[in-house]
């Protein structure tokens, strides 16, 4: 006779993105008892890079669920059980979770994930923002960590719609996600949203508990104390984890490994904004996003095809420097989990519309947080539109891996000298940083000279491809 032992399966986290240590458990979709089929989603969760969901790949009824939502996980550990061989969706006997190994200690398994879900579910689920919400007439809390059942409340008549990361915070921060005033698209609460309700006076006073006195002092001996919702007075502290904590890595590596050179170029580009208000009456370009940053990038990729020796990265262990072929451009993405740069692949090979399709759908997943892994690995290039922030100019830090990123700033009207007169033009300025171990002055300043040079004169699109 087969024992239970024998028919629970362990599901570990997997690595869903290229070299991935850890990853945040979000959200889970199931609980202790709930029945699953092979391809269901369980979980979401978050990595360095994007925010996934995880697919079961086995039948049966989840055993156990080993880690709680908000738990960082090391690769390898194992974060759910399914009993393959139970026929029914009754609970086992409930076991305490246990506590999960750091990624310094746990084992790395790699397991393969379905690369997409099946579209129908076992259950009938009340879609929400990100996932599936919790099955019908069921609780999403889960047993405590002592065994003991916890209180099952009464189903709220209606969910505040908001995304994983910004449940946790207001869960950090003690907030109400009922009480929050939404300003996001369709209702959705943001980060800021939470933040403003935890900066309010009824909020704060609300979250904070109430401080105990002193041992041996009696409650009015005790001297007031107002700490901060995590630290002293006046502070919050955020932990450093997911984007934010890759950023911050990435950042650091890049600027302390490759020797950076920024340059700049101011140039007028009168003539590139009426042709993206001549391309937006296009009827090949009906329906698309048409912006400047449309043909800034595609000057900056045709700039990049003249001088292929910049599409490069450095090879440190086998001191090389590795061309590419391809050019995949990554478009710095400011979302509501930090920034990311996915990157349009083989983009010096599109064509303007689909150029501009490419640019609309990369902006649409980035905001609504579905960025895949892949799209975030592999970029040669990066252009970052710091206009749009109404900032002039920086000093753009490079991907780590990548040769060049470009920085737009923003497009103003100015006097300059045109055909020898004075005049109001429309002018922005352009940074160009890049890796001085395998671009040299030269080559660096020929890439940003011909970008200005096509975004002043906009027909050199035509004669220079």
């Amino acid at each position: 006779m087969t024992t239970t032992a024998q028919r629970v399966r362990d599901f570990p986290l997997p690595d869903v993105g290229e070299g991935l240590v850890d990853a945040e458990i979000l959200a889970w979709h199931v609980r202790q008892g709930d029945r699953v089929t092979d391809g269901q989603v369980v979980c979401e969760v978050e990595t360095a890079k994007a925010s996934v969901e995880l697919p079961i790949p086995y039948d049966g009824v989840v055993h156990r669920v080993h880690v709680e939502a908000g738990t960082t996980v090391a690769v390898g550990a194992v974060i759910i059980s399914i009993d393959t061989g139970a026929q029914g969706p009754e609970a086992p006997a409930p076991e305490p979770a246990v506590p999960v190994a750091s990624a310094a200690t746990a084992s790395v398994v790699r397991v393969d994930v379905p690369a997409e879900e099946p579209d129908a579910q076992p259950t009938v689920r009340q879609p929400v923002l990100v996932g599936y919400g919790v099955a019908p007439g069921r609780s999403g809390r889960r047993p405590r960590r002592n065994g003991s059942a916890a209180p099952v409340p009464a189903a709220p008549a209606e969910r505040a719609a908001a995304k994983p990361p910004v449940r946790k915070l207001a869960k950090d921060l003690g907030v109400d996600l009922a009480a929050v005033v939404p300003t996001g698209a369709g209702g959705v609460v943001t980060r800021s949203d939470v933040h403003a309700a935890h900066q309010a006076p009824s909020a704060r006073s609300a979250a904070l508990p109430a401080a105990a006195p002193p041992a041996g002092a009696s409650p009015a001996a005790a001297p007031p104390v107002a700490p901060g919702p995590s630290g002293a007075e006046g502070e919050i502290r955020v932990p450093v984890k997911g984007v934010r904590r890759a950023t911050a890595r990435a950042m650091v590596a890049s600027a302390f490994t490759a020797p950076h050179v920024t340059e700049f170029v101011t140039v007028d580009v009168t003539r590139t904004m009426a042709l993206v208000r001549d391309l937006k009456q296009d009827p090949e370009l009906a329906g698309l996003r048409v912006n400047p940053l449309l043909l800034v990038a595609r000057a900056f990729l045709l700039a990049v095809r003249r001088h292929p020796e910049v599409n490069a990265r450095w090879d440190e262990e086998n001191q090389e420097i590795v061309r590419k072929e391809r050019v995949n451009l990554g478009i710095a993405a400011a979302t509501e989990r930090g920034l990311i740069v996915p990157n349009i692949k083989d983009a010096g090979a599109l064509t303007l519309p689909r150029l501009a399709r490419a640019l609309g759908e990369l902006v649409a997943t980035a905001r609504a947080g579905r960025t895949a892994p892949a799209a975030l690995a592999g970029g040669t290039v990066t252009l970052t539109n710091i206009g749009v922030f109404g900032v002039d100019t920086g000093t753009p830090i490079l991907n780590p891996g990548e040769s060049a990123i470009l920085a737009f700033g923003a497009v103003r009207e100015r006097p300059w000298v045109h055909k020898g007169e004075v005049v109001p033009r429309q002018v922005t300025t352009l940074a160009l940083s890049f890796d001085h171990r395998l671009v040299d002055g030269e080559l660096g300043s020929r890439v940003l000279a011909d970008t200005a040079a096509v975004l002043e004169h906009p027909k050199r699109l035509l004669t220079w491809a």
